[in-house]
């Protein structure tokens, strides 16, 4: 029969007199664990930051496109009005009564003064309400307020549904162009009185059309304009999340050196005290780069 085991006294004397003493043992494997964990997760967040900003550029640069393009069209529609006063002041014109040849819709937008139906795109109250704060410009906490009861699948709707309002009214209105160009080829030759009359009734369209497809545009470039604001917040939540998993790091680093002190205490040992020695480095390079460089 096998004698029973007896642990010498030197032994006894590094191992942990009870479990809190055996988890205060594990504390630098532990720290060690959770300051990896807390730098990934700064890393992490980081990057999402990072991709969020970007995104958010390249968003800034589509709500451009859309707001030059309302910019031009407004100028257009400015030059096409001033054009027919300036034939209403130097001419006589008679009202567009009759226009042959032309198909019903031409008729409707030269003669009748209808253009083509431009079907509004689709946004909920929170859309709308934060686009009108932007444009007024209120302050960007008031807008981050309005902006946080928007989904970023709703603005994703409201974009599409904004895109195909512009798309059909462009469709409804480019036949309409094409016959009235032709027109204006063909009138040019023929009788002045019905050509000034054709011509006025030509420039009044031409400014409705574009003041309303500039105002399509309009609301395509308020919503991008939103996503790109809902980017930044985005990008800056992160950034401070980032911080925030950093400063968790650092603490739990800076446990990791002091158990790790403590254990080069107890111990004796020249591999601890070296340990804790590059950890209090590490940390205190740390802080030199955080204030000084």
């Amino acid at each position: 029969m096998a004698g029973k085991i007896e642990i010498p006294d030197e032994l006894k004397k590094d191992l942990p007199p009870s479990k809190w003493g055996k988890i205060l043992g594990a504390t630098p494997i532990v720290m060690t664990v959770i300051a990896t964990m807390l730098a990934g997760l700064a890393s992490s967040e980081m990057t999402k930051a990072q991709y969020d900003r970007s995104a958010a550029a390249q968003l800034q640069s589509k709500a451009g496109d859309q707001w030059s393009f309302y910019q031009a069209k407004k100028n257009r529609s400015f030059e096409a009005h001033n054009s027919l006063d300036l034939l209403l002041a130097t001419s006589e014109v008679n009202p567009l009564t009759a226009l042959p040849g032309a198909d019903a819709a031409t008729v409707d937008a030269l003669v009748k003064n209808k253009i083509p139906t431009a079907k509004p795109a689709a946004l909920d109250d929170n859309i709308t309400g934060a686009m009108a704060a932007v444009e007024s410009s209120k302050p960007e906490t008031e807008v981050a307020a309005l902006l946080a009861k928007i989904k970023d699948k709703n603005l994703d709707e409201a974009l599409v549904s904004a895109k195909d309002a512009a798309a059909a009214f462009d469709k409804a209105a480019k036949p309409i162009t094409k016959v009235v160009d032709k027109l204006d080829e063909t009138l040019l030759s023929g009788d002045k009185n019905l050509f000034r009359s054709f011509s006025a009734a030509r420039l009044r369209y031409t400014s409705a059309r574009y003041d309303t497809e500039a105002k399509l545009n309009a609301t395509i470039g308020g919503i991008l304009e939103l996503q790109v604001r809902k980017g930044n917040i985005s990008a800056e939540h992160h950034h401070k999340r980032s911080g925030k998993f950093f400063f968790g790091m650092l603490a739990a680093q800076m446990a990791v050196i002091i158990s790790t002190f403590s254990i080069a205490a107890r111990q004796k040992s020249l591999l601890w005290s070296l340990a804790a020695a590059a950890g209090m480095a590490a940390v205190s390079f740390s802080v030199y780069v955080y204030l000084c460089v």
